[in-house]
């Protein structure tokens, strides 16, 4: 007798699973996450496009959820998934992609989209490296952090990407880590759900790339570190930078309406056209 069903498969590309990702890698764990997710608010996949860019997180949703996708170039899914909600403003649009893709050659685009309040729900996925071409220095890489291109330290201050994004005027932030697994999966819900621009900054594990680097080898070891580096942030705004430091503030950085681009975009259109069809009555 065969065992029953899984519900989360309906969700899934079952015939490329399991999936590739590297042993204790936090892709995997942010997959199921989304997922479920996506199962408890009851969302049709075919009401869906997610879209990525290059890097490990990218292959989240691409191959492996079972949506339209588009796997584009390096930095572009916030511009390729803008493109997507102006013509199909009906359509759920969410990126998943890396600190890199987003806050590296993509920032430009982060913090536009972000001004403009598209609504976009983005899931970037902060492994404090880039992991799939070899360990070299990202944008979220913590200072004196050796890497392939910082051999002796890292010298540069990381981003601090959620504040980034908040200041540029998103409609919904917030931060959380692979071991947050509930607080991420509602967090998810809450940013599909919002309308504007919706930014989740996922602290991840990278074992292989990050974690022997700063002497921890194992997803274990790393999920174990980001439970003790972990800080509210009601309790962090009692702390002072020195005892901030090595943290990582976990929750939600703000919540607030204002106008939609594309319903703004979409409202200039129609009077537009209404003038013109008046005009040529006229």
């Amino acid at each position: 007798m065969s065992e029953p069903r899984h519900r989360l498969m309906d969700y899934v590309r079952e015939e490329i699973m399991p999936h590739r990702f590297c042993v204790g890698c936090g892709c995997g764990t942010i997959l199921n996450v989304f997922t479920n997710a996506v199962d408890e608010l009851k969302l049709d996949p075919t009401k869906m496009v997610c879209v990525s860019g290059i890097g490990c997180s990218a292959w989240i949703p691409s191959p492996y959820f079972k949506a339209d996708t588009l796997h584009t170039t390096h930095g572009r899914p916030i511009a390729f998934a803008t493109g997507v909600k102006i013509m199909r403003p009906d359509l759920k649009v969410i990126v998943i992609a890396g600190d890199g893709d987003v806050a590296g050659i993509g920032g430009n685009h982060l913090i536009h989209a972000a001004r403009r309040n598209i609504d976009l729900t983005v899931f970037l996925v902060n492994n404090m490296i880039y992991g799939m071409t070899g360990g070299q220095t990202a944008p979220t890489t913590p200072t004196g952090v050796k890497t392939t291109t910082s051999p002796h330290r890292n010298i540069e201050p990381p981003f601090q990407i959620a504040e980034l994004v908040k200041a540029a005027g998103a409609s919904f932030v917030s931060r959380w880590t692979t071991y947050h697994v509930f607080q991420l999966k509602k967090a998810m819900q809450q940013a599909i759900d919002k309308t504007g621009f919706s930014f989740i900054e996922i602290v991840s594990q990278c074992p292989d790339n990050y974690g022997r680097r700063i002497g921890l080898k194992s997803g274990v070891e790393m999920l174990k570190r980001f439970k003790e580096q972990a800080v509210r942030i009601a309790k962090a705004g009692e702390m002072s930078e020195e005892e901030l430091e090595g943290r990582i503030i976990v929750g939600k950085l703000c919540d607030h309406d204002r106008p939609e681009f594309t319903f703004e975009l979409r409202k200039i259109t129609n009077e537009q056209v209404a003038l013109i069809k008046k005009e040529a009555v006229g």
